[in-house]
């Protein structure tokens, strides 16, 4: 079965070989260039979705709107995503041992925010990488890359495994 990712891991893909992509920095704050009027009464966040080129030739990376996807709560509702602010990686050739980054601002109620679902779809070379799926919160401790799985990360990855499995048995949580 598909298990998400837990906020800071990295997916490696088997096609293209070599790319690597991590959803990592989900935090709280406002954004740079001011709130929208639309996200009035919401709370902003931040995310950032990094992708790393570990092949032997350079990758032409598009990650823009509508490809990453932030959902909040327990209901997955859809959050905010404020364009203004955001940055994307829109057509950069990300050669071997390269990164770049994407940040994105959104916003949802204060209360939904220790849920957050962050789906990513890079497009490389004019291709569509595969869907892949983040899942953490705010308020929730992210673990440094390279080091064991803490408290936090294990209990939010064992809760998401075990809602999927009664998920797909046909149980409801």
């Amino acid at each position: 079965m598909y298990e998400p990712n837990v906020v800071g891991d990295w997916q490696e893909y088997d096609e293209p070989a070599g790319l690597r992509v991590r959803v990592h920095r989900l935090e709280s704050g406002e954004p740079p260039r001011g709130r929208d009027d639309a996200a009035e009464g919401l709370t902003y966040f931040s995310v950032r979705v990094t992708v790393e080129n570990r092949g032997d030739r350079p990758f032409c990376i598009h990650l823009e709107d509508g490809q990453i996807d932030v959902r909040t709560g327990s209901d997955g509702e859809s959050a905010f995503i404020d364009w203004r602010n955001s940055r994307f990686v829109e057509g950069f050739d990300v050669y071997p041992l390269r990164r770049a980054t994407a940040v994105l601002y959104a916003a949802g109620p204060e209360a939904s925010l220790s849920h957050v679902d962050v789906q990513v779809q890079v497009r490389v070379d004019e291709e569509w990488a595969d869907r892949r799926l983040w899942v953490g919160g705010i308020g929730v401790r992210e673990t440094p890359t390279g080091t064991s799985a803490g408290g936090c990360r294990d209990s939010l990855a064992q809760q998401v495994s075990v809602f999927l499995q009664e998920q797909a048995e046909g149980g409801t949580a």
